[in-house]
């Protein structure tokens, strides 16, 4: 009898042949788009998110929409109140859940108020009040400021999301550095509010090891998007002073977390979308976390995407950006027909 693996994966994915020609030269563009100033660790993290609102940094200028609107969550510090970010349905009809995400930026750039592109798609698409979360940054407020306010919005949301938004919380996602606020949240409502149940967690171009010890990572010099320099720029603002056995502490890398006790919770982890490029420094932090996630017995779809960049999402009329987005809609609608197929009837 012929040996057979008992892990597999389709190489074609990864191989460079299969890199089209749209993707070279998109990554041409961002290359030289990339290149240009300014820096926020050179004018300041504050300047620079005010220089985004008027156009002046490579980043696209923020669009807000009319149908989001903002409210404010509890946080457990006295006297202080977590902004968020809400779209409801733009047909008006009920919601049938809650849509939270955690937005990307390093820890370090963008804002809650930034998504409102996401946040409608999800609303009209998957019938859901979207949410987005307005934590603290870095370096004005580093680790774990960011952790604690995903965490006072969710379980928030869990005891009070009918009450306050009508609905109930059933997805959380987050890009990037809000994939590892995602996974750190999604994992803290296992042990802090262990019989509620979220139908599925999407998880695009992901950081869950903030060591930037990974091979992708720590070889990654080309100046797409990010790599590993900006990476460590960024981790330095949200993690000051932290030596590398310190960032291995599981509520800042979720990578390292106890990944097996936390499925027998629920009998496994959320069901789990992850996508990711292949020219993305954050490659083994997907490959990583996805396989931790399967060898759970937890349900982990991934999703790899020859030659494309980090935040490939966020590119107007990208392909493997459409492409993705669509997966993570038709993924959400799936995974929340099977929770509501599961319900217990009344």
């Amino acid at each position: 009898m012929t040996i057979t693996s008992d892990i597999t994966l389709d190489a074609s994915r990864f191989i460079q042949e299969n890199i089209t020609e749209d993707t070279k030269k998109t990554n041409s563009i961002i290359e030289t788009v990339s290149s240009k100033g300014p820096r926020w660790h050179e004018v300041g993290a504050a300047k620079y998110r005010a220089m985004r609102e008027t156009g002046e940094t490579p980043l696209p200028v923020p669009v807000y929409l009319p149908g989001a609107k903002d409210a404010t969550v509890p946080s457990r510090d006295p006297g202080r109140i977590i902004p968020v970010r809400v779209y409801t349905p733009d047909n008006g009809l009920p919601s049938k859940g809650i849509f939270l995400h955690i937005h990307g930026g390093g820890f370090v750039l963008s804002t809650h108020q930034h998504q409102d592109g996401t946040l409608q798609r999800y609303a009209n698409t998957c019938q859901l009040t979207a949410i987005s979360i307005g934590y603290r940054l870095a370096p004005e407020d580093p680790w774990p400021a960011a952790v604690h306010d995903c965490f006072d919005v969710a379980e928030h949301l869990v005891d009070n999301g009918q009450s306050a938004f009508g609905a109930s919380l059933l997805l959380v996602s987050g890009e990037s550095a809000g994939a590892c606020l995602s996974v750190l949240t999604a994992f803290h409502l296992l042990r802090v509010r262990p019989d509620h149940r979220l139908a599925g967690v999407i998880f695009p171009f992901g950081q869950f090891d903030l060591t930037l010890n990974l091979p992708k990572v720590s070889s990654f010099e080309r100046a797409l998007v990010i790599n590993r320099m900006a990476l460590q720029r960024f981790s330095d603002a949200y993690t000051p002073d932290m030596s590398i056995e310190e960032r291995r502490n599981h509520l800042v890398s979720p990578l390292y977390d106890d990944i097996e006790r936390l499925s027998s919770v629920q009998g496994s982890l959320p069901p789990a979308l992850f996508l990711c490029g292949t020219e993305d420094p954050l490659l083994d932090d997907t490959i990583l976390m996805s396989t931790k996630w399967m060898m759970t017995g937890s349900e982990a779809i991934v999703k790899i995407y020859p030659g494309v960049p980090h935040a490939f999402t966020t590119f107007p009329g990208f392909k493997p950006g459409q492409e993705a987005i669509a997966i993570a809609l038709q993924f959400a609608k799936e995974k929340l027909e099977a929770l509501s197929a599961n319900q217990p009837t009344k």
